[in-house]
């Protein structure tokens, strides 16, 4: 199968001004100063490399920081993909003044709480703050309320990313990832709908959640 980059390529015309310095935020540890150039790489070049090592470095302390808050490995392996694809696809909205993993963990956050919300799951405790791989503490708030406009107009476009995503799968695994991800079916529900036994069902999802990760983070090559 060949995965095509999925990044906007460089547009032609006059470039916009670049918000990033040569050497960042003096403030930035040392890992966040890689960060940073990893980032202006991304936006400035569409370095593919660049989001491949982004994602590499942040991908696992993504999924457990999620888990922690989902207790499911497949739900939370599910919003690290959608917090990945929602932060490359905003890259150019990050700003330089924070470190580029504090963004990252905020938007994962803020995902898995609009994902508790809709489902009004008792997860975990909103007076405990999830704590990151770096330390940092992010508060917990979830509004009872329905989705205002601003948060319907969130929820859409997370959908479009996604099926921007799925959109390149092969056709056999975008029907899981359509029913695991749109239809929101258990494992067990897939399963039955397809015929298929539960284990393969969960080893075409987990190949099918693999090839998504490469769609974020293409590497020439690989397929």
């Amino acid at each position: 199968m060949e995965v095509k980059e999925n990044f906007p390529e460089e547009e032609s015309g006059p470039k916009k001004p670049s918000v990033f310095s040569a050497t960042g935020n003096p403030n930035f540890s040392i890992r966040a100063k890689e960060d940073y150039d990893l980032v202006k790489l991304a936006i400035e070049v569409k370095d593919q490399g660049a989001y491949a090592k982004l994602l590499s470095r942040y991908r696992d302390s993504i999924y457990f920081m999620v888990l922690k808050m989902v207790h499911d490995p497949d739900d939370a392996d599910d919003l690290t993909i959608e917090a990945f694809g929602k932060a490359f696809s905003n890259l150019e909205k990050y700003s330089p003044d924070f470190a580029f993993s504090t963004w990252l963990y905020k938007i994962a956050l803020n995902n898995s709480i609009d994902w508790i919300r809709k489902r009004k799951l008792e997860t975990l405790s909103i007076d405990e703050p999830v704590e990151s791989e770096s330390g940092d503490n992010y508060s917990i708030e979830i509004k009872s309320h329905s989705l205002d406009p601003e948060e319907k107009y969130i929820k859409e476009q997370r959908a479009r990313l996604m099926r921007e995503l799925i959109d390149k799968l092969n056709p056999k695994y975008r029907m899981l990832i359509e029913m695991r991800f749109f239809d929101e079916l258990s494992y067990e529900e897939i399963a039955e709908k397809t015929n298929l036994p539960l284990g393969t069902v969960k080893a075409q999802l987990f190949r099918a959640k693999d090839l998504l990760y490469q769609v974020l983070a293409p590497k020439k090559g690989r397929y």
